[in-house]
């Protein structure tokens, strides 16, 4: 059940301190404006300066000539940054929304056109959109687990946390994302009574990286489809007891959820 990414590279505070300075501005701002995954969205509009700032040193001359020297897990948390920040603003120029087309709720992300697949950012020198940064960019770091630290705007999709990603500590903040995956019935839900489980279909958009880093003939799931085994060895560590039970049965059925795309707005809310 181990993952078969390369081990992190641990640097000294002295190492990274430059790296994260960067992204200081932006934990900031998740400080200030993201609670439990979702996001004040109006107040942030109305102090977007900041987030503009901070994106646009993503792609400062001195940040473009930096980033082929950073390793492996201060390039990932760069991108994890950089994604997360372009959804925020994409959001607040469009907001408030209240979209028409019926495949989505009215207020989505998914209402904004091309938002993922055609509106352009900048960061590290190159033009990028938000699907090539999930699809090519991160793909290259081939650790999975960076697909569910991806905050897409949505209250089905993975939760956005109130900080940013920091290479020193990448490797500990993405063990947290695993770790809070079976806890969040976006991610997994376990349903003894439907004998189910339910996955995020971010798994399945992502099933050979998936299958590379967790499938194993050696599991104690032999029968299960690649993509299966992938899952039941992804969460197992971070089940409890009596999900280790009900899974030991083997006879629960896999499904994929729906993700719900509304929009992770916490303005107006009531707790």
């Amino acid at each position: 059940m181990a993952c078969v990414t390369p081990p992190p590279i641990h640097v000294s505070a002295q190492t990274a301190a430059p790296v994260d300075s960067l992204h200081k501005p932006f934990d900031e701002l998740l400080d200030l404006y993201v609670r439990d995954g979702l996001v004040y969205y109006e107040a942030l509009r109305a102090d977007r300066a900041k987030l503009d700032r901070y994106i646009a040193s993503l792609d400062m001359p001195n940040v473009v000539a930096a980033y082929m020297k950073w390793n492996h897990d201060e390039q990932a948390a760069f991108w994890l940054n950089a994604y997360n920040a372009f959804v925020l603003r994409t959001v607040i120029d469009n907001y408030p929304i209240r979209g028409r087309a019926s495949e989505y709720p009215s207020v989505s992300i998914r209402q904004i056109p091309g938002a993922f697949e055609k509106l352009p950012h900048r960061a590290a020198g190159q033009s990028v959109t938000l699907d090539a940064i999930e699809k090519t960019v991160l793909a290259e770091f081939r650790d999975p687990r960076l697909y569910l630290a991806l905050g897409r705007g949505a209250i089905g999709g993975p939760r956005l946390h109130s900080e940013a990603f920091s290479g020193y500590r990448l490797e500990a903040q993405l063990k947290n994302v695993a770790a809070e995956c079976p806890t969040r019935s976006e991610c997994i839900l376990l349903d003894p009574t439907a004998n189910q489980i339910a996955v995020t279909p971010v798994v399945g958009w992502h099933d050979a990286e998936f299958i590379a880093a967790y499938a194993t003939t050696n599991s104690g799931f032999p029968s299960r489809s690649a993509i299966e085994r992938a899952v039941l060895a992804f969460i197992e560590p971070n089940l409890l007891t009596t999900e280790r039970t009900f899974l030991e049965k083997n006879e629960f059925r896999v499904t994929y959820s729906q993700l719900d795309w509304t929009l992770n707005d916490l303005t107006g809310r009531t707790h």
